[in-house]
């Protein structure tokens, strides 16, 4: 029997996802903003034929961020000049639907499709930090449950609006001066709870017929609306026993929205360091965390924990019983708890486990031992793929490509070569129909 596929990704923070890695002695240090960084890292990520590059973003910072969040190029900027210098790899870009409009987004990424040839992905985000309602106009953030009932209606308008022209709207028959088929051109003309959109959207149907849908929530309110509307999960697991209970809900929610459980690839975030030796690996993830900054790793903890004041405490001393709610990362604050309470970390522990992969598994060994953690997850059902978190670059992911990659493809668990042009070929994801198409069949 053929071995299911692994899914690849690889999650571009910067320098790399540890806050520390604009000091690591391979990191150029202005990385951050430099193109031909971002390029270099754009093709070692195709030279080793990755499904895709995914980058975050944020919308606020203050001055104790992550280093990556303090100076940042806008993904939908940035995306566009690396098509240029690719031409298999998906392009996938986080955007807020609370800070953003429908028409806005459905145009930028529906061009990126087209100049991508058919290889965007929108990554759907919410916004968990709560100072970015500042910096548009608004005195405080939606609440959670109002962010993603949003999220839902801005979704379906973006979908709505990807439909406007039919396949083989557009005649452009010069002799006779027709340029489209009217009939087949619509507008969406919603008028919902958030949004009044008309219609038709300025770009015509994109290449994947809707660029790749990615979503990043694993609440109960981000699962529900991943499960409805998403082609791509991402998630933070730190156990395959809680990968494979997030497998097995999120695939029933799928199913329950009507759709396959293959429609839906659930990749969780892995940041592995390589070695000669697991030994070797360790020391190289020891060597990033004697580089963090204590004040910025203390903050880190405290943004993720819902603002908690740790002036009173020792750093030396377990978390308390009481930690504030949030209006932002739900999910994350979740993980980073049951994280602390399960291995009796210390505050200091634990501002240190998160410096880097932020809650996501973090994995140590020789090549054959990482593979061997990653084929274990996908076949136990806890994974489909993985976006890769390298904690340096472009060092970090070099080593994946060069020693991790090769004994996958001898495994028969990923691919040699791309077999297609597309991000949704990529991933075995079929290409959405038209509304509008579907309703003549029916």
């Amino acid at each position: 029997m053929e071995k299911k596929q692994i899914a690849l990704g690889v999650f571009l923070m910067g320098t790399g996802h540890h806050m520390a890695s604009w000091r690591h002695p391979d990191v150029p240090a202005d990385g951050f903003e430099d193109f031909n960084f971002y390029r270099e890292v754009a093709e070692i990520a195709e030279k080793g034929k990755l499904d895709m590059i995914f980058l975050s973003d944020g919308l606020s910072f203050h001055r104790l961020s992550h280093p990556a969040e303090l100076v940042r190029l806008d993904p939908l900027t940035l995306l566009p000049a690396l098509a240029a210098v690719t031409k298999k790899i998906g392009l996938a870009a986080t955007a807020s639907t609370t800070y953003n409009e429908p028409f806005h987004l459905a145009r930028k990424f529906a061009s990126l499709d087209h100049i991508s040839n058919g290889r965007s992905a929108w990554n759907v985000v919410t916004s968990y930090y709560e100072h970015e309602a500042s910096n548009f106009s608004k005195k405080e953030h939606l609440a959670h449950d109002l962010r993603y009932e949003r999220a839902g209606e801005f979704v379906e308008v973006v979908k709505g609006l990807w439909d406007s022209w039919e396949d083989g709207v557009l005649i452009r028959d010069k002799e006779s001066g027709v340029y489209f088929n009217s009939d087949k051109l619509h507008s969406l003309n919603h008028e919902g709870k958030h949004f009044s959109v008309k219609g038709p959207l300025n770009a015509s149907r994109s290449p994947q017929g809707h660029p790749v849908i990615v979503q990043a929530g694993s609440s109960e309110d981000g699962t529900t609306l991943a499960a409805q509307t998403a082609d791509v999960i991402f998630t933070a697991q730190q156990t395959l026993e809680g990968a494979q209970q997030f497998y097995k809900k999120v695939k029933k929610k799928v199913i329950a929205s009507g759709r396959k459980p293959d429609e839906v690839k659930i990749m969780p975030g892995v940041s592995p360091f390589i070695g000669r030796t697991e030994a070797e690996a360790k020391e190289k993830y020891e060597q990033l965390q004697d580089l963090i900054v204590s004040e910025i790793g203390l903050d880190f903890l405290s943004d993720y924990l819902g603002g908690m004041d740790f002036s009173n405490l020792s750093l030396d001393d377990q978390l308390p019983d009481e930690i504030p709610k949030t209006n932002g990362n739900q999910s994350r604050r979740e993980l980073i708890i049951e994280l602390a309470r399960r291995e009796n970390l210390t505050i200091r522990e634990l501002y240190k486990r998160i410096a880097g992969a932020r809650g996501h598994f973090t994995i140590f060994g020789t090549p054959e031992q990482i593979a061997d953690q990653l084929e274990a997850w996908i076949v136990a059902e806890g994974a489909d793929g993985f976006n890769l978190m390298p904690q340096y670059l472009p060092g970090g992911l070099s080593e994946f490509v060069e020693q991790v990659i090769p004994i996958l493809q001898q495994r028969g668990l990923f691919r040699k070569e791309y077999d297609y042009s597309t991000l949704r070929g990529h991933l075995g994801l079929l290409m959405p129909e038209s509304k509008y198409s579907a309703l003549k069949t029916r």
